[in-house]
């Protein structure tokens, strides 16, 4: 049977026969090509997902890691500031330490020497007591020796303290 619409004529039963040709066809490709390649692109989109999904949990950890490394280094160097400033102090208590340890030293050096001066000037002093009572011992024995008037005892013990002032 032919089925004619102006110049194109059309066989029914070849034309069932392509369409049915043709499901027939659809079908197996449908199942021998379609089928694996579906396959295939459904495998390729879950790879391609996993893949996201651990880039992201990289990411997650990377950017956890980041902030666990900000946090010891911020750890770290307040713990540098806190040895730093215990140093400070420490350097400042010895440097007290040590000012005060001189300023006794040389307050004990003051001391001792004043002492010494003092004990000095206290054997001069009997040093010069001694010579003293030796010339006026001297002195009386020469006014004995001479019985002189309040004149010439006058000069004479002129004459001995000038002495007694060249001899200190």
């Amino acid at each position: 049977m032919t089925l004619t619409l102006g110049n194109i004529s059309i066989e029914l039963g070849t034309m069932l026969f392509q369409v049915i040709t043709f499901i027939i066809l659809l079908l197996i490709v449908r199942k021998f090509a379609m089928g694996p390649a579906m396959s295939v692109l459904e495998k390729r989109q879950k790879h391609i997902e996993e893949q996201i999904t651990t880039a992201e949990k990289n990411r997650e950890e990377a950017q956890k890691l980041l902030e666990e490394q900000r946090a010891a280094l911020k750890e770290a160097r307040d713990e540098a500031h806190e040895i730093v400033e215990r140093a400070k102090k420490q350097s400042e208590v010895e440097a007290k330490e040590i000012l005060n340890s001189a300023k006794e030293r040389a307050d004990r050096m003051v001391e001792e020497a004043r002492a010494e001066i003092e004990r000095e000037k206290d054997k001069a002093v009997a040093e010069l007591r001694d010579q003293v009572t030796s010339l006026s011992v001297l002195l009386a024995s020469k006014i004995i020796e001479k019985e002189l008037d309040e004149k010439q005892q006058q000069e004479v013990i002129d004459q001995f303290m000038k002495q007694v002032g060249d001899r200190l």
